[in-house]
């Protein structure tokens, strides 16, 4: 496997070969599009197609790519069960999810997230953006678009009912909060606002070394993937609020 899946966050290895992708969706166009899209990247390299979640997780156990741009809506598996197949596996811990969907506010995108996927695309999004994407994912900048993302989480954060009001916190999520730092808390929360290192740096008057430490340490404690995953647990623990997705 290629050693392109170094995350910024936790400090492993940085690339040094092209970054390797599945594909997984069922329609043929649209994969055939992708890898049309990516191919000429000098980059990425398209490893393999799946057609549905089952021949992804297949795939993705054999080839270990370093990202898989899932989509959610397949045949036999579909994109959600292959995302927490995937993810649950301790062997395929590098390999990055990407979510593609046809609606931003889409609850599945919230489960996948909540599974460890590193972020998503709506599936009409700009060549380019898909492009740059897939390479902010392998460099750890999982949140590929903070604010349509914290939108998502705090759509289904709300629930149940619809009522408006924040579902409480699951009692599994509030007992591996009780191991953050009240900093680590707080940097959590600036995550969660979609903020960059250097911008909670800024905000917390530290270094950006030291803002990226308590990322990473809370990253750690909790057991998240990436940025992603902190995002999901702190709205689903209350530190963050669904107001602050605008």
């Amino acid at each position: 496997m290629s050693t392109a899946t170094g995350n910024a966050e936790t400090g492993d290895d940085t690339a040094d070969g092209p970054i390797r992708v599945l594909l997984a969706d069922d329609q043929i166009l649209v994969r055939a599009g992708f890898r049309a899209l990516l191919d000429v990247q000098d980059d990425i390299e398209v490893v393999g197609e799946a057609g549905d979640g089952a021949e992804a997780v297949d795939l993705a156990t054999r080839l270990r790519p370093d990202v898989v741009l899932m989509d959610i809506r397949m045949p036999r598996m579909d994109g959600l069960e292959a995302t927490r197949r995937i993810t649950a596996d301790p062997g395929l811990s590098a390999v990055r999810i990407l979510i593609l969907t046809t609606f931003e506010l889409d609850e599945y995108v919230f489960e996948a997230l909540r599974y460890g996927a590193s972020g998503f695309l709506v599936k009409d999004t700009e060549p380019a953006d898909l492009v740059r994407g897939v390479r902010s994912v392998v460099a750890g900048d999982a949140l590929l678009s903070p604010g349509a993302t914290r939108r998502v989480i705090a759509q289904f954060a709300e629930r149940p009912g619809g009522s408006g009001a924040p579902a409480p916190a699951p009692a599994a999520v509030l007992r591996r909060l009780e191991g953050l730092t009240e900093r680590e808390r707080e940097v959590m929360a600036l995550v969660a606002e979609g903020l960059t290192n250097e911008e909670i740096a800024e905000r917390l008057v530290v270094s950006p070394l030291t803002a990226k430490t308590h990322v990473s340490r809370a990253m750690v404690k909790l057991g998240a993937r990436d940025r992603a995953q902190l995002v999901v647990f702190a709205y689903e623990s209350g530190l963050a609020r669904p107001g602050w997705a605008g």
